[in-house]
């Protein structure tokens, strides 16, 4: 039984304006492709334990389709960008908990460079638009 069959989904608080974690947890070693080893199951259950008595939702899945850049997670916040990281790992479970909170409490929908935790800043893979949004010409 893998890390992901053995999370129930109803532990964890459902809300629509959570932020929210995604971890994957079939990433493995960076080159690794036939190791048995998942630091993604590692950094999953970490970040739980992180999240514990926070607003913040943690929902470990399969494939995030960074597998290139080792362990992986992306967050959002309600009406906010969606942000993808990389080569992340078991010590980076605080990091996303506290990215998770920053993001959802930016005004702009944009998590800040100021105060960003290291792994998020060196990790960023991707920053995704929500849905409905329009480049403001200036």
């Amino acid at each position: 039984m893998t890390y992901l069959d053995s999370v129930s989904a109803n532990r964890y608080a459902e809300s629509a304006d959570a932020p929210t974690v995604y971890v994957c947890v079939t990433c493995r070693p960076p080159g690794e492709p036939d190791s048995p080893v998942r630091p993604g199951e590692t950094l999953a259950a970490a970040t739980l334990r992180a999240a514990a008595g926070t607003e913040v939702q943690v929902r470990p899945l399969r494939c995030l389709g960074n597998c290139s850049r080792g362990a992986s997670a992306a967050m959002r916040a309600n009406g906010s960008w969606t942000y993808v990281f990389g080569g992340l790992d078991v010590t980076s479970a605080d990091a996303l908990i506290e990215g998770a909170r920053m993001l959802a409490r930016a005004a702009d929908g944009i998590l800040p460079w100021r105060g960003r935790p290291a792994p998020l800043k060196r990790g960023l893979v991707a920053r995704v638009p929500p849905i409905g949004f329009e480049e403001v010409a200036e």
